[in-house]
């Protein structure tokens, strides 16, 4: 789908990705395995790798003499809010693009029922949406997360240019035995918190919106700066 979104805004498409699935893989590297890059058609691969293997290799290998404008990350299956965006692969994807230079985007559609998820609001606004970001002045180490809500296009609100939510109160660790009898743990739902800040993503995707969210790569906590200095 997201190949298509591109296609609607730029004749020159590069589609490279995972390939396999890559929830959860937030920033990470593969520095102890090869990664192969494997053509699959025209300006298209996939690559042994996590999202951030894959835009580096992208940038420094398969598009190293013609790099690309603008890279998306997505469409992810399910939201990518709040603390999410440190564990998430889409947004690592984007993260890794603005790390390099590149003006980039990450895209989720929000779902109900993971059996049933409809793309619809993601595939008729992200053309628009994707097209108004980039004519923004926006810093170069600055992506941007978009956040689709789980509504049919005629339900969705509008647009709100959202903070990044806190919900996560802890995690439910679901503690189980395999058939020998031995003990495992399986990382389940997250527990969440019961309500969200006016201003943060969560709020405005549970209201019907479509939530645009700036991410800086700078994690630098300015006021516990000063707090330290004091001490130290």
């Amino acid at each position: 789908m997201l190949e298509s979104i591109a296609r609607s805004l730029s004749d020159d498409v590069w589609v490279v990705a995972p390939t396999l699935e890559q929830s959860g893989a937030g920033q990470s590297l593969t520095i102890h395995h090869p990664l192969r890059p494997i053509k699959i058609g025209e300006k298209r691969y996939s690559v042994t790798g996590t999202p951030t293997d894959t835009v580096m290799v992208a940038l420094h290998h398969l598009m190293k003499d013609t790099p690309p404008d603008l890279i998306l990350s997505g469409v992810n299956h399910g939201s990518n809010l709040g603390e999410d965006v440190h564990y998430s692969g889409t947004v690592a994807g984007a993260l890794e693009g603005v790390l390099l230079g590149v003006r980039s985007i990450a895209l989720s559609q929000v779902f109900v029922d993971r059996a049933d998820i409809s793309w619809a609001a993601a595939e008729w606004f992200a053309p628009d949406l994707i097209a108004k970001i980039c004519r923004a002045a926006c810093p170069k180490d600055v992506l941007v997360n978009v956040n689709f809500p789980a509504r049919r296009p005629e339900d969705v609100f509008g647009v709100k240019v959202t903070a990044q939510g806190k919900n996560k109160v802890g995690d439910n660790l679901i503690l189980r035995e395999d058939p020998r009898g031995r003990p495992y743990l399986w990382i389940g739902a997250r527990l969440e918190a019961e309500s969200f800040a006016d201003d943060s993503d969560f709020k405005a995707v549970d209201d019907g919106f479509i939530s645009v969210t700036p991410l800086n790569v700078d994690l630098t906590d300015r006021s516990a700066m000063d707090i330290l200095r004091k001490v130290l």
